[in-house]
Formats: C-alpha cells, structure tokens, sequence
C-alpha cells in the first residue's frame, strides 16, 4: 500500500428516461437554475415509511422484531428502492446483487435499502453507476453489515498479490454516492508491520459522498479515503495502523475514531504530495479513543495535510501526536494541526515542534462545509444536525 510500512518503534430493472432532453424528475433546474439531483440531502438517506414495516413476532424466548420486505416500487420522493434481502424476500440477497440491478448511467437516485442480516460479500459499485444510496435502518446499525476478508499478500490464480488497494470489502468509485445505518467489516486482524495484513473496509475513489452514522471496522488501513470530496458525520471507524489514509479532500464531523491498537500505532496518513493539491483531512468535534498510544497521523505523502479541531482526544495520543515518515524534509511542507481540542491526549507539550498550534483564524477554513466544497453538493439543513453526539 504505502512505501513505508509501519514499525513500532517510531440487472435487471428498466427505469423510465426522457431521451434526447435527458431530464428525469430528478434533474430540472430549480429558480437558481442550479440542476436538482446534482447533490445529496437527508431524502437521499431515507425511504418510505411503507418500506420500514415491521412486525412482532413471538418467540421462546420473548418478543422479537421482524421486516417484511416490500415489493419493489418508487419512493415517496420519485426515486427508485431496491430491497435486499438475504432470506429471499427482496429484489436481491446480496447487495452486489442490488447495485448491478442499477442501469448504466443512470441519471437519478437509486435507494439500496439493505435489511438486517450479515452479507458475506465482496461490493463494487463502478464509477458508471452515480446517484446511489445504500440505506439500512437506524436501529440495526450494528445488525446490517457487510464483511469480507480480503488482504494484501492474498493472491491471484496468477500468483500476484492483489496489494492494499483492491482489499476493500466495499467499493465506492461512482460519484455521489451516500450511506447510512450500515456496518462495512474486514475481520483481517493485523498487528503494527505485519507484513501483508494490510485490510481495507471500504474504498472510496468518487466525488461528491456522504457517509452518516456509518460504522467502518478494520485494524491494518480500514478507510481507503483515496480521492474525491467527502462528508463523514457521526460515523464510528476503528483500526490501528493508519485506519484512515489516502489523498481525498474529506470533513469528519462528529465521529468516534477509535484505535484498537496495542502498542504504537496511527489514525490518519495523508498522501498530499504537492502545495497545488487542495485536499486534506478535518476532523472536527470528534472523539478520539481507543487502546494503546497512537500518532494524530503520518506524512505519507511530502505536503500531507491533517486537522483536528474541537477534538476530545483520550490519553491514548503519543505525546509527540505526529509522525514525518522517517523523511525531515516533510517537517517543513506538511500542515498538521490541532485547535481547541480537550482531553488528555490534546496536551501539546511534548508535541513535535514542526506541528501548529492553530488560532481561530486558521483552523477556520476547516471548519466549515467549504473545506469540501459542501455548498456545491449538499443540502443539509442544520436544523437536522441537533445533538452533536459522537456516534458509537
């Protein structure tokens, strides 16, 4: 995956398109002449209540929930739900199954609503497949997931190592992509600088996604935040080696990063390799926790660029909170910086000396949706982002 590795010591479905104008419902022009559909709002993390009927069952032991898996139709706001559903009762039982159910192309949001259960899955969903939302329930966070095994050493029938890049259980390349009330797993259980044990969770390379109340599990680089804009709120995503790496411009917000590390480990390794670059990664008002003493994050790029900002961090920050890969020349190009952030694990004293302490004034371009371009592709009123709680 990355050049230094880490050591211790340091379908079928037709959907109804308006040829030639190329205008669903979806996509006319509002007053300001911007193209609906052209973004994400909380409609895009929802369906129908009719597509959230469930019933009591009795059982031995007490009562117990069940869903009955309606058949397919449209949702309230025009756009299509597919349902999957592992015991046969949907559109599809697996969620691959689902995603190629969605045209080539197509020009308007796609609803995957996944019901509870454990999908043993490898998912991709290809960069010709925009507008896609995987949906399961608010109170199945932890029952809906989606799990694979997959790691670096492992092999082709050709005998080459399928590398870091395609471990990921889930694969994100098409754009405005968003997801909520899910669990994304690889149960690769890897320890700092083991070889090979590098595991991916889920790999995003599109623009334009939203991730909420999502949980990502890993250890060894679980979140390939590889390229695009990005908006994660109130998602929990653990592991312990650089569990969140890549080169996207990406807003954590509300998040409950977690090390399961044992000795030394990372959260963040940023692959920022010139000034030009407009990308880096925010955390703000997240909660850092966890086991063992872990880095704020490693320069694996030469400008690698990470903030923290109004961060409770744990005592589980090594003192010196930053790492420059071995190369002092990043010292002076990286940007990692820390503003307003409590906890023991936010003390600065032994803090490396080419790591910032911010003012207002410069963690304020990190603060906000402008960091990733948010006004451009979100609608999110903030009046739906009450109780700023660290999801878990």
């Amino acid at each position: 995956m990355k050049a230094k590795a880490f050591i211790p010591s340091v379908s079928f479905l037709c959907f109804w398109v308006l040829l030639g104008l190329g205008t669903s419902g979806l996509l006319q022009s509002d007053d300001a002449d911007n193209e609906l559909g052209r973004y994400i709002s909380w409609e895009d993390l929802s369906v129908a209540k009719d597509f959230r009927r469930e019933r009591n069952l009795k059982h031995d032991n007490g009562v117990g929930q069940e869903y009955l898996a309606p058949a397919p139709s449209n949702d309230e706001d025009g756009s299509r739900v597919i349902v999957v559903e592992k015991n046969g009762r949907g559109d599809s039982v697996t969620v691959q199954g689902a995603v190629d159910m969605v045209p080539e192309g197509n020009s308007q949001r796609v609803k995957i609503f996944i019901q509870p259960g454990i999908y043993r899955e490898k998912v991709i969903v290809p960069s010709t497949k925009p507008y896609i939302s995987f949906i399961g329930h608010q109170s199945y966070v932890g029952k809906t997931v989606i799990t694979w095994s997959d790691k670096a050493s492992d092999r082709y029938t050709n005998g080459s190592e399928i590398g870091t890049f395609r471990t990921a259980t889930v694969r994100v390349d098409s754009d405005f992509f968003c997801a909520t009330a899910i669990t994304i797993k690889n149960t690769v259980v890897a320890e700092p600088g083991e070889i090979g044990k590098q595991a991916a969770a889920l790999r995003i390379t599109g623009d334009k996604s939203m991730l909420y109340k999502v949980r990502v599990l890993g250890s060894q680089d679980t979140l390939n935040d590889e390229s695009g804009s990005h908006y994660f709120l109130k998602c929990y995503i653990e592991g312990n080696v650089d569990f969140i790496f890549g080169n996207a411009t990406s807003l954590y917000r509300d998040c409950y990063i977690r090390s399961t590390a044992e000795g030394i480990g990372s959260i963040a390794a940023h692959h920022r390799d010139a000034e030009s670059e407009n990308s880096g990664f925010s955390f703000v008002n997240c909660y850092i926790g966890g086991t063992g003493k872990v880095y704020l994050a490693r320069a694996w790029g030469t400008h690698s660029r990470v903030v923290y900002s109004n961060c409770y961090m744990a005592d589980v920050i090594k003192p010196s909170g930053w790492d420059d890969w071995e190369d002092k020349a990043r010292d002076s190009e990286v940007l990692f910086g820390e503003y307003n952030c409590t906890g023991k694990g936010a003390d600065r004293t032994g803090r490396v000396p080419w790591s910032k302490s911010l003012t207002q004034d410069d963690a304020k371009p990190f603060l906000g949706m402008k960091f990733i371009s948010g006004d451009k592709w979100l609608r999110l009123k903030t009046s739906d982002n009450k109780n700023s709680q660290w999801s878990i």
